[in-house]
């Protein structure tokens, strides 16, 4: 696709334009945002959202790509600070909506490049404008282990130094002006001592990138001098400021394009999928929980029900049926709305709404009709949709879909105790981390101490195509899904914490393997978590 690349002149973005392109897309225009001129902050804005220092040599990082620049100014400050971004016309993000549009318009681009890697509020706020404007976000540096991200930006012959040192251990007199390489043992060694980020996540420091195989010419540094902006004794915050550069023809040899190889692919030795001792055989005497809906034996015009609200605010909702008909005039559309309209108005005699619904079972009969019935349940949610798990399954003869949903809402009348809120991870962008949640559904909500997982099927997360390679395969790409999710939603969460599991599967002979490579993933997990005295066991309740 034609895409934008958001730049700040540092190594993040210029790496990410990489990634972009060894994906098979084009970066036709780059965007930046610079401070306002009349803010009186030339150089460096404090800023939550924008890279500022080094702007000044912008236009001559454009001139060595040899692409159009768009560029506007920083207007706005950071008014809406909260996880989950509304419009709000005195935002930053603002500025970058109306430049994103004008890249539109002017050139036609269907995605943009993003340097993030760790910075929820960032990705948010990119994401945001991004679903407004209808582009997809490419962020394929997204959650990666900086440590191994810092080598391969090192090794793809990306030239970028140090413009900005904000933390312990970082010396402007010492290590402004380094390279990246040169800088690579004093981070790791910052990083094992101290937690700093490794590529600068936390604000430790900042760079800007002279050279990349994507450059046409390199920029050369003539002078620069150095701005003490806190002279603080164990954490001065200093950077460069550019006197003068220039651009300089580069060899022939100089611009090779190295790009590491995709992660998202399963690379597995048959030893890594297969069994190979006795302990990891599939049992054909495990204890599962086999249920096989047979439509000739239930009644889907008696099965909605609700449960009791539990005393911390639980309620679950089953059986809401969408009956279909074409030969009675109504169309599938029409079903669901009335379904939804059904549960909404279940929902509201018990005083909830569709928004207070964190977990949805949507059992489908025909995967055929997906796109119509999703038209249809994106208009029920607003920015942070419920997780969602959706399968193709036996459904009677005029039932289009069936839902169960889990609701939570505490009861004002009797909860006197602090309330936990409600966190959700919903990213969009297109990354090597997990599958991009590109439809009206969030990959995890967290409600308290319990966090419910989306269901999770073997994409291929920069490709979002399902990989090749049956049963053992799948399983084990579902499952690294399901843990980078979980680690993402709280860091010290993996899959031996799992107190529920339910494995979807297309036929019961893969019953055995699929619990065979969970039980193994399970051995692993307690292997690397040796420190950690709770283990909960998960039960893999396992339909078809």
């Amino acid at each position: 696709m034609r895409v934008v690349a958001l730049i700040s002149g540092g190594k993040d973005s210029c790496y990410n334009m990489m990634q972009c392109v060894a994906a098979g897309h084009q970066i036709v225009a780059l965007a930046n945002l610079r401070p306002a001129e009349n803010t009186g902050q030339t150089d460096e804005l404090d800023s939550y959202m924008y890279q500022t220092v080094g702007h000044h040599a912008i236009d001559l990082y454009a001139d060595a790509l040899d692409l159009p620049l768009y560029r506007g100014f920083i207007k706005g400050t950071s008014v809406n600070t909260g996880r989950v971004y509304t419009t709000c016309q005195e935002d930053e993000v603002e500025d970058l909506y109306h430049l994103m549009k004008l890249v539109k318009d002017k050139e036609g681009v269907e995605g943009v490049s993003v340097g993030a890697i760790l910075s929820d509020y960032q990705r948010v706020r990119v994401e945001d404008v991004c679903r407004r404007l209808n582009l997809q976000p490419l962020a394929y540096l997204w959650r990666r282990k900086q440590e191994i991200l810092l080598k391969e930006i090192i090794s793809s012959n990306i030239q970028a130094i140090i413009i900005k040192v904000a933390a312990f251990g970082l010396d402007p007199d010492k290590h402004l002006g380094k390279t990246l390489d040169q800088m690579e043992p004093d981070l790791l060694e910052l990083s094992e001592k101290y937690g700093v980020h490794v590529c600068g996540e936390g604000g430790e420091y900042e760079t800007f990138t002279l050279d990349c195989p994507l450059f046409k010419k390199k920029i050369v540094v003539d002078s620069a001098k150095v701005v003490v902006h806190s002279a603080d004794a164990f954490a001065p915050v200093a950077y460069l400021h550019f006197l003068k550069l220039h651009l300089e023809n580069k060899g022939d040899s100089s611009g090779t394009f190295m790009v590491s190889s995709c992660s998202c692919e399963l690379s597995c030795d048959d030893d890594d999928i297969f069994p190979s001792s006795e302990e990891d055989e599939p049992q054909k005497n495990i204890l599962v929980l086999w249920k096989s809906l047979k439509h000739n034996t239930l009644d889907f015009t008696k099965m909605f029900g609700s449960s009791g609200k539990s005393p911390s605010g639980y309620q679950w909702f089953s059986g809401i049926t969408a009956h279909f008909l074409p030969s009675k005039g109504k169309n599938a559309q029409e079903a669901a709305r009335e379904a939804f309209s059904s549960l909404r108005a279940s929902m509201t005699s018990e005083g909830l709404q569709l928004k207070d619904i964190i977990l949805v079972h949507l059992y489908m009969k025909s995967m055929k009709d997906f796109n119509v019935i999703n038209s249809v349940y994106v208009t029920q949610f607003d920015l942070c949709p419920p997780a969602r798990v959706c399968v193709e399954t036996l459904l009677p003869d005029g039932v289009l879909f069936c839902i169960d949903c889990l609701t939570h809402k505490y009861d004002i009348a009797t909860d006197d105790v602090l309330r936990d809120e409600k966190l959700v991870m919903h990213v969009q962008s297109i990354s090597h981390w997990a599958p991009a949640s590109i439809g009206p559904y969030s990959q995890s909500i967290k409600v308290g101490d319990v966090l419910y997982c989306a269901g999770q099927i073997a994409l291929v997360p920069c490709t979002m195509q399902l990989i090749s390679g049956g049963i053992c395969t799948e399983a084990i790409v579902s499952l690294r899904h399901v843990e980078r999710v979980l680690e993402a939603m709280s860091q010290k969460t993996a899959l031996h914490h799992v107190i529920t599991a339910s494995c979807y599967v297309t036929d019961s002979k893969h019953i055995p393997i699929a619990h065979s490579i969970w039980q193994k993933k399970l051995r692993e997990c307690k292997k690397i978590k040796t420190a950690q005295r709770r283990n909960y066991s998960a039960k893999c309740a396992i339909r078809c």
